[in-house]
């Protein structure tokens, strides 16, 4: 018996696709999976085992007592905080200050650079520029601060130039009311370059007919970065501006910490050094953990709540609903 032809110009069915079972994916991938387990191992030990040490938060703990055999005292130790201890309110509005610094000046900066980068023709050039600028993020602050020392420093080059030419001479080291823009240029100095790095690969993945449509539009070259670049790379940047968030409590513990000294802790401490300082130097470590604790908590909250926001405009975010 014939079978009945198919009608021309239909399109054949589509075949079921064939599911493969976990165990044959384990045994496929089997490698893959092992390259991953020291990751794996390095985050679950230095990363997810420390946060257990968060119940000292809740105790009267002492190095020499140990967390298990240290009394609970409950929420005592958040008194720093609902109470408004001075030293605690100063590294909180020190700390937000920077952060608010960093978001307006070191957050835009490298997007900047990026499309900077992007407009170059010559690729030779372009990777020349950039391995030049990705120098200074393989630097330590150490080093880092080092550097703006014996450049900005009373004794430095800038003023040693000033000295001899009779202008005087600037303050900026040791000047308390620069340090927060100090801190921010030292943060430009050092990691604009490599915050670039995912921005031109978001650039990359623009499909170029769209730069070649919009030309043929008569779209100038200002006019494809508005209208092609930008939206091409926007949920990449509403991503990071997404974990920046999550981070703006924290704002550079050992580049403050090594800068402390010269303009005292009124104009430098932060919630990170004041943890570290009252829990290492005063001894008060229940108190430290639990202005850790607070941090870490308004640092989540703050991801999950721009996280919505970015939903709302119809961005993926962190994670999709």
């Amino acid at each position: 018996m014939l079978s009945r032809p198919r009608a021309v110009g239909k399109p054949p069915p589509p075949r079921p696709v064939r599911r493969v079972g976990r165990g044959r994916r384990l045994r496929r991938d089997w490698l893959l999976l092992a390259c991953a387990v020291p990751g794996l191992v390095w985050l679950l030990v230095f990363h997810y085992a420390p946060l257990l040490g968060n119940v000292i938060a809740f105790k009267d703990y002492q190095p020499y007592v140990g967390i298990a055999d240290a009394p609970w005292v409950g929420l005592d130790n958040f008194a720093i905080i609902a109470g408004g201890d001075p030293a605690f309110l100063n590294a909180l509005i020190n700390t937000l200050v920077i952060s608010l610094l960093q978001l307006l000046f070191v957050f835009p900066i490298p997007i900047a650079l990026a499309l900077l980068l992007n407009s170059l023709v010559s690729e030779r050039v372009k990777r020349t520029v950039q391995s030049i600028l990705y120098l200074p993020h393989f630097l330590s602050w150490v080093i880092i601060v080092a550097i703006f020392q014996h450049m900005l420093g009373n004794t430095g080059l800038l003023n040693s130039f000033l000295t001899e030419h009779d202008l005087g001479s600037v303050n900026v080291i040791g000047n308390p009311e620069l340090f927060k823009e100090l801190v921010v240029a030292q943060v430009i100095w050092k990691d604009t370059s490599w915050g670039t790095i995912l921005f031109l690969a978001a650039m990359s993945r623009i499909d170029p007919e769209l730069y070649e449509a919009a030309a043929v539009d008569g779209a100038s070259r200002t006019r494809q970065l508005w209208h092609v670049t930008l939206p091409g790379i926007k949920s990449v940047v509403a991503l990071l501006l997404i974990l920046r968030l999550g981070d703006v409590l924290s704002v550079g513990f050992e580049q403050i910490l090594l800068q402390q000294n010269a303009v005292g802790p009124n104009a430098s401490e932060v919630l990170d050094t004041y943890v570290f300082n009252n829990a290492v130097g005063a001894g008060s470590w229940g108190a430290s953990a639990a202005a850790g604790l607070v941090k870490g908590i308004v640092g989540v909250a703050l991801v999950l709540g721009a996280n919505k926001v970015a939903h709302l405009f119809g961005e993926r975010g962190v994670y999709q609903r």
